[in-house]
């Protein structure tokens, strides 16, 4: 999905582990009406079959969604990042090595994997050949019915794509100290694949001087096409809006659950 108007401000939104575009075609489609260029890249492996999936790794997604902001500062005047899940890693590696980002979101961050998935990932060549693709999808990811008749993730993966996905999460867990830009968190207190600890924990660990954790009800862990979802894309505008050099000072309130 591409946006453009030519408006001097842009943003980079960054989907999730065996997802497409459409969870975040909402947000995408609210903050072009309201004065952005929005990009909504595939990302590779992503939106074609399982064995694509299989086949990639974590170095692709990263060097891809890399490309796509520079490409994305090279015709606006700043660009900001956007992730949700695993964008939200890759969103975070982003910002540690692209230091002069205005602003970063992350939006349900994928940055702690539950003790069982990170046993089966360090284990995968074990099992992964013998078990094959499995299911991964769960109908609490998103409570609206219509929602999650009408999501196009695969709903399944390999051990050797779990494992990607851990190598990823450490390598953004590590890189959250050295993220400088002004950081907002959103997250529902009903995500079904991340804690709330893990969302604490990734404000204290961030490097940013300004950074806001707020937490939303009513949604599953794909909260930008569940219930409530205008408001985490308020939160999302609103916090884009402070531009460059005109975020809160960081002796403000960080967290806000609501």
């Amino acid at each position: 999905m591409d946006l453009r108007a030519g408006h001097a401000r842009g943003v980079l939104l960054l989907h999730g582990f065996g997802d497409t575009p459409q969870t975040l075609s909402y947000l995408a489609r609210h903050l072009h009406e309201r004065g952005y260029d929005v990009r909504v890249p595939l990302l590779p492996g992503h939106g074609r079959d399982i064995a694509a999936f299989n086949a990639t790794s974590h170095e692709a997604w990263l060097d891809f969604a890399r490309a796509e902001l520079f490409a994305m500062r090279a015709r606006c005047e700043w660009a900001s990042v956007c992730g949700l899940s695993m964008g939200g890693a890759l969103a975070v590696l982003l910002a540690a090595q692209v230091r002069d980002l205005p602003s970063l979101v992350l939006l349900a961050p994928y940055l702690g994997m539950p003790l069982h998935a990170r046993a089966a990932a360090v284990a995968h060549r074990l099992w992964s050949d013998r078990v094959g693709p499995f299911r991964a999808a769960s109908p609490r990811s998103i409570h609206d019915p219509n929602e999650r008749a009408a999501n196009l993730a695969y709903g399944a993966l390999t051990g050797r794509a779990l494992h990607e996905l851990r190598l990823l999460v450490n390598k953004a867990r590590r890189a959250l100290p050295r993220v400088t830009s002004p950081t907002l968190i959103v997250q529902s207190t009903e995500d079904n694949r991340i804690p709330p600890r893990v969302a604490r924990r990734a404000l204290s660990e961030l490097g940013s001087a300004t950074k806001r954790l707020v937490f939303t009800k009513g949604a599953g862990h794909i909260i930008t096409v569940d219930y409530g979802r205008e408001r985490v894309f308020e939160e999302v505008q609103s916090w884009l809006e402070r531009g460059p050099g005109t975020a809160t000072p960081a002796s403000e309130p960080g967290l806000a659950a609501t």
